[in-house]
């Protein structure tokens, strides 16, 4: 057996640096993130080889005083914080002191630096070499600030340096940190260059336009142009941003960006908040794309959850998650027709989600006068064939409201007036700008759907006691859920008791829900509570239920409907929420501009 050994401070460096410094990507944002607690407000970054040959960050920060230099590449050295109440109160991104210790075990380091309060006009140097952790200090010519020069990377570990991609693949992971880092503070200028070429000059954004231009270079001009911008302020917690409209989803989710308190994370609850606010509008298989920023105390959240800091821990996850699934709900409710065709304008013609092979069915319709309840037919859309003397007000009908389309002082409306129906499943209208095509039956299915939602959201939850309770094994964990949240699971329409330490029983459901697996429902549900302090399962398959009724009720395809009955549904569309997706998240209508119709015929060219 043998025995124990103290490690050497070089062994225990190289041990953390496993940790910390994965690749150069790594070794960037914790650089970057040391000038940005500095103060820089310009930060150079220069690359060579992908970051493996060399890696340099220069900032214009408070720097280093030369007292503190050799210190400052020691384990658990730190700035930042200095006590266990500084460590529950962190403003800063990074507190752990491992990073500069940990890079420069595993390279050849160079740090040169100039504080405000040194005295001299030179700056400082200090250099190690992976082996040899002496560090000494020399005068050396530097500007105020900090910087940081990383050559070699895992040239003492080869074995690190054969797990690295290609020096394509490298860079493009820094440059993603760039990225990110950029889009966390506005008021930095940031300049990337590799091999000798300029990659990024990011300038400093303080005006909204300016905000506006970063995120398109960084996001593209698409998703800023199909994106709507966001601010609430609730019960301390405050979110602002930009999230794009539901037309604009991506394959992938790699255009999503959250940042709390500055700080970039990657957390299973804000994923499952946002895939929440989103699941009434996106088709399946899409994910959304957004930027966004949570500020709040920073005593409410732990950030010293891992050595990478991409994880943090909220004290109240329920209030956190509520908070984000309402105000983003509420945000992608509020959208009109009007709002997507102002964002769709520049963009190429119907840019909305490209589903492959899914023709409508859907043809919905809806009254504008005033809102249908669950019991109201829809006698307007589905009307037999008109008489001859039908066809004549029809025409008239739609002469009269074309006429309003050349009339300079009558307002037209963002959908416009219906031309004719298509095929039987679309209308096609027109408004000043260009021409607009309804899918009729997903239309009025939204319609539908919303109305429904509405009225049931209205009445008061009805509940259906069990003739015979259910009782089910759960797991210890679920068992003590079940027993604390007993309150909240009510609210749902939940009733059970605990019975043992991993059984419980189901008295009573939501009566809506009574054809549903009860089991499998309740076992989701206090997932949900579980993992996110909250649960809205129980309103999805109420809504899951209440869309397929919605989708039954609607107006079929080849159903004729006339000039003043496609009004009516373009009016209904334009009152209701979310109408610009049907239930499963296909879009309703489409947009072109007489611009792009022009381009298309090559006039004035």
């Amino acid at each position: 057996m043998h025995r124990i050994n103290l490690l050497s401070q070089r062994l225990t460096n190289q041990i953390a640096a496993g940790e910390v410094v994965e690749r150069p990507a790594s070794v960037a944002k914790e650089l970057l993130e040391n000038s940005l607690d500095a103060g820089a407000d310009r930060i150079e970054l220069d690359l060579e080889q992908g970051g493996v040959k060399l890696l340099r960050v220069k900032d214009n920060g408070s720097g280093i005083v030369k007292e503190d230099l050799s210190l400052a590449l020691s384990r658990h050295a730190t700035s930042k914080i200095s006590n266990l109440e500084d460590l529950e109160n962190i403003d800063s991104l990074g507190f752990r002191g491992e990073a500069l210790a940990s890079i420069s075990s595993v390279s050849r380091l160079v740090m040169i630096s100039k504080s405000d309060s040194d005295e001299e006009d030179n700056g400082w140097k200090v250099e190690t070499e992976g082996q040899n952790m002496d560090a000494k200090v020399e005068p050396i010519a530097h500007a105020r600030g900090t910087t940081v020069e990383v050559r070699d990377l895992f040239f003492n570990t080869p074995a690190r340096k054969k797990f690295l991609k290609t020096e394509k693949t490298e860079f493009s992971r820094i440059d993603e940190i760039v990225r990110r880092i950029a889009l966390s503070r506005f008021d930095v200028q940031f300049s990337l260059q590799h091999n000798q070429r300029s990659i990024h000059k990011l300038l400093p954004a303080k005006s909204e336009q300016e905000q506006h231009r970063r995120v398109a270079l960084i996001c593209g001009p698409a998703f800023v142009e199909s994106s709507i911008h966001v601010e609430i302020e609730r019960a301390g917690l405050r979110l602002w941003g930009w999230v794009s409209l539901p037309t604009f989803s991506r394959s992938q989710a790699d255009l999503q960006y959250f940042y709390v308190n500055g700080r970039i994370i990657r957390d299973k609850l804000v994923t499952h908040a946002v895939k929440q606010a989103y699941r009434d509008v996106l088709f399946h298989g899409r994910h959304p794309a957004y930027v966004l920023y949570l500020e709040l105390d920073p005593a409410s959240i732990d950030v010293n959850v891992h050595p990478t800091k991409h994880e943090v821990r909220f004290r109240d996850s329920g209030l956190v998650h509520d908070f984000l699934f309402s105000s983003l709900n509420k945000a992608l409710a509020e959208v009109t027709p009007q709002d997507q065709m102002q964002s769709s304008k520049g963009e190429p013609a119907l840019h909305a989600v490209d589903i492959a092979g899914e023709r409508s069915e859907q043809a919905k319709t809806f009254m504008y006068q005033s809102p249908l309840s669950l019991k109201e037919a829809l006698p307007a859309y589905q009307a037999d064939r008109p008489s001859l003397s039908g066809s004549i007000a029809s025409v008239e009908d739609q002469l009269a409201a074309l006429s309003k389309l050349s009339s300079e002082d009558e307002e037209v409306p963002p959908l416009g007036y219906a031309v004719a129906q298509i095929h039987g499943i679309y209308i096609l209208a027109q408004n000043k700008e260009g021409l607009i095509i309804v899918d009729m039956h997903a239309a009025h299915e939204r319609i539908t759907y919303e109305h429904m939602k509405t009225a049931s959201q209205n009445e008061e939850l009805k509940i259906q006691p069990l003739l015979v309770p259910l009782s089910i094994a759960v797991s210890q964990a679920e068992a003590n859920c079940a027993e604390e949240q007993q309150s909240v699971l009510l609210s749902l329409g939940i009733e059970l008791e605990r019975v043992s330490d991993e059984a419980i029983v189901i008295r009573q459901i939501p009566s809506i829900l009574k054809d549903s697996n009860i089991e499998q429902m309740v076992r989701d549900v206090l997932s949900d509570v579980l993992e996110y302090g909250s649960s809205h399962h129980i309103q999805s398959q109420q809504d899951e239920l209440l869309s397929t009724m919605a989708c039954y009720g609607s107006v079929r395809a080849n159903r004729h409907l006339t000039i003043p009955e496609m009004n009516a549904l373009l009016r209904d569309m334009e009152a209701t929420e979310r109408s610009s997706q049907c239930n499963h998240g296909r879009p309703t209508w489409v947009y072109q501009s007489l611009d792009e119709l022009d381009k298309l015929f090559l006039r004035g060219q």
